[in-house]
């Protein structure tokens, strides 16, 4: 042997090695033809486009698939998978050497990176994937975490897998036993089987029969192991991957527009109603259920588990998805009736996804946030919520309300009285006049610019939003943000009862025609306001709008420059117009709303006016920022009474109570509705909601006892103490 070259044989004991390309080719068989077999069901949906961008998918494809940034949120679980993904690829990259040595003569099996690479990385990353096994089984058997299913399945797969990495090591330590490998302490795990070996005091011969058979045992159950991929949950090693690489780069708070000129069907009531992504979605689940775990409605005992409204979807494309494929082509989008021996396919909304758990969505996203494998469970409740508000015209009743009271006055707010501009008396917010050769106008009992012509000097347009305009604890907050805009000498204007609803209410509730209607007239009326070379920024104190506005706008003509309060109060500060120079005594904690933080990545500019807050502490919600709990307000659920489980609001008002804080601040109208029902609730007078402008409200206002009387500072009646 040369000992200044290491190699060693790839085939070594081994004789009729051909009859292992035999065997491969019913493997291969078996694997391709479950794939297709699916691929025809993800075909049944409609097209999407969803392989641009090469680039960022690329890179996002390392971050989530390669790196698996999400699962580390969870040290034990990311490490766990990442010991197993890592360890197998690295084999897969090993076994793929070993055949570019053999069949192409390229030098992999001898020198250096014999030992660097095949050797020693291999041994440690094969040694690796054994422990991620052994945490995957400790973990679904001995800890037994809710959100994981234990099934028969689960052991079967992870116990093979584990013997097949197992049967390698045992290969190479009989190997290393009888040929006495002078390299042998490069492969520290196959060493340590081979001193095992030996300690046994096993013939030599007795060793080589072994090694033969369990060389082609490890062989068989490598290739049973391929085979069963499409066929079981294992179809998420190929398919996952695949599906972080074709998620949506989209704006996150967007929904798809239906065209409503051409629609053939109103939102999703079969399969053929989705997309072909949507459908691939189903196939990706890893069952790990983090969905489940994050989800607020689930938390709170409603009738909603993302994670089984995926995996009740995917039994359900899997049994009845083939019946699509054999329908006349003649009503391309109907769902069949029943299977050729006659049983009734159950209706997809209604029978197999209950209605109750739809309209338990409060659509924060929280569910899309933890999965790791790039589900998108909103879009497709969404799409189902569809064709009940639309074709079916079925909602709960405080959802009813709200469609009525849009469709007739404009905003959700059913039984509110008055005009969007009564909040300003008092108070100088210029309103902008839309008329012929009009400017802007002062608000009633405010001072106002009149008649300044129709090209009106002001920066920034203020979007009010109904919340605001009509609920009396949130017309507080919109006369703090007037104070502190003005303080901030920030020209600005709204447009009073030109303003209407934008219709995130209407599309979260899958009224998608109402939604279009509203947004038509708002961009006319914006696009007229903030046109003759204006400056087309928009700030507003709800999320919702904010997301709205910014994300959903521009499908229909609106292109603006839009912030949120939030973010415009600190660009405020940080350029010097804004002086937070009073004090705050108040221990706050900061409750993220879902549109502002997951939908928009919203999270540091509101912190980081608090820290600046003189007398202020900050304690940290345990749930916050990506994982924050939601109010139970979003989805238009904030119009809807909870009559099942526990009420959302109220269980959030108890992890902010937790923190020892007196404040909840939070960033949303809809947050301040529920949040402070829900502290009232649970806390009585102990803790107050209050939004961030109130508390810069007070840190601005001017000192003395005349500031409170004149309305520039925040008063006890404005929510403050």
């Amino acid at each position: 042997m040369d000992l200044s070259n290491p190699m060693r044989e790839v085939y070594w004991n081994i004789t009729g090695k051909n009859l292992m390309y035999v065997l491969l080719v019913p493997v291969l068989v078996a694997f391709f033809r479950g794939f297709y077999s699916k691929y025809r069901l993800w075909k049944i949906g409609r097209p999407t486009r969803r392989r641009d961008n090469w680039r960022r998918r690329l890179a996002g494809f390392f971050r989530g698939a390669v790196v698996q940034e999400k699962n580390f949120r969870d040290r034990y679980s990311g490490w766990m998978h990442f010991f197993i993904w890592g360890g197998m690829l690295v084999l897969f990259i090993g076994t793929a050497n070993v055949a570019l040595d053999e069949y192409l003569g390229v030098p992999t099996m001898e020198g250096l990176f014999y030992l660097y690479f095949q050797s020693l990385v291999l041994d440690v990353f094969g040694l690796l994937a054994i422990v991620g096994l052994a945490m995957a089984l400790y973990r679904r058997y001995v800890v037994r975490p809710p959100r994981l299913h234990r099934t028969p399945q689960d052991a079967v797969f992870l116990g093979l897998l584990l013997l097949v990495l197992v049967t390698g090591f045992v290969i190479e330590g009989l190997r290393i036993a009888v040929t006495e490998d002078p390299w042998a302490a490069w492969s520290p795990v196959g060493w340590a089987f081979a001193a095992a070996f030996r300690a046994t005091g096993m013939a030599a011969e007795t060793m080589v029969g072994l090694h033969r058979f369990s060389w082609w045992f490890h062989l068989a159950l490598a290739f049973a192991w391929i085979a069963c991929v499409p066929y079981t949950k294992l179809t998420h090693l190929v398919t996952s991957p695949a599906n972080i690489y074709m998620r949506s780069l989209g704006p996150k708070g967007r929904l798809e527009p239906i065209n409503l000129e051409t629609a053939e069907f109103l939102g999703a009531s079969n399969l053929r109603h989705f997309t072909w992504k949507q459908l691939f979605d189903l196939d990706a689940c890893t069952e790990c259920g983090r969905c489940q775990d994050a989800c607020p409605a689930h938390a709170t005992l409603k009738p909603l588990n993302p994670k089984a409204v995926v995996l009740d979807l995917r039994d359900y494309m899997h049994e009845y998805g083939p019946l699509y494929l054999r329908r006349a082509q003649d009503d391309p989008w109907a769902a069949p009736a029943e299977t050729p021996d006659g049983r009734p396919v159950p209706v997809m909304v209604g029978a197999v996804i209950a209605e109750d758990a739809l309209w338990s969505c409060t659509t924060c996203r929280a569910c899309m946030e933890a999965c790791p494998v790039e589900i998108e469970h909103v879009p497709a409740i969404m799409d189902m919520r569809r064709f009940l508000a639309m074709d079916q015209a079925s909602m709960p009743e405080g959802m009813a309300d709200a469609i009525r009271s849009l469709e007739t006055r404009g905003h959700p707010f059913r039984g509110t009285g008055g005009a969007r501009t009564d909040w300003l008396q008092g108070l100088d917010v210029p309103v902008l006049d839309l008329s012929a050769g009009g400017g802007t106008r002062g608000a009633a009992g405010g001072a106002g610019a009149d008649g300044a012509g129709p090209d009106a000097d002001f920066d920034v347009l203020w979007w009010v939003g109904c919340a605001m305009a009509f609920d009396e604890r949130n017309q507080k907050v919109a006369r703090s943000l007037a104070r502190v805009l003005h303080r901030a000498g920030v020209r600005f204007a709204i447009l009073g009862n030109r303003e209407k609803c934008t219709g995130d209410a209407a599309r979260r509730i899958g009224h998608e025609y109402l939604f279009q209607t509203l947004a038509g007239e708002n961009v006319a009326t914006l696009n007229q306001a903030l046109g003759n070379g204006r400056p087309r920024r928009i700030v507003t104190a709800c999320p919702h709008c904010y997301n709205t506005l910014k994300h959903e706008y521009p499908d229909f003509g609106g292109h603006y420059d839009v912030v949120h309060h939030t973010e415009f109060i600190r660009e405020l500060v940080d350029s010097g117009r804004l002086k937070l120079d009073g004090e705050v005594r108040e221990t706050i904690t900061f409750h993220d709303p879902c549109y502002l933080g997951r939908y928009n990545d919203v999270y540091d500019a509101p912190r980081k006016t608090l820290k600046d807050l003189s007398g202020a502490e900050v304690r940290e919600i345990e749930r916050a920022r990506e994982s924050s709990f939601c109010c139970g307000g979003g989805g238009a659920l904030v119009f809807v009474e909870e009559r099942i489980g526990t009420r959302i609001n109220q269980t959030r008002a108890r992890q902010a109570a937790e923190t020892g804080a007196r404040t909840v601040c939070t960033a949303c109208p809809f947050c301040m509705t529920m949040l402070a029902d829900g502290l009232k609730t649970t806390s009585g007078d102990e803790v107050q909601a209050l939004d961030l402008a109130e508390l810069v409200d007070r840190a601005t206002a001017p000192a003395g006892p005349a500031a409170v009387g004149a309305g520039t500072g925040a008063s006890p009646g404005d929510g403050s103490r």
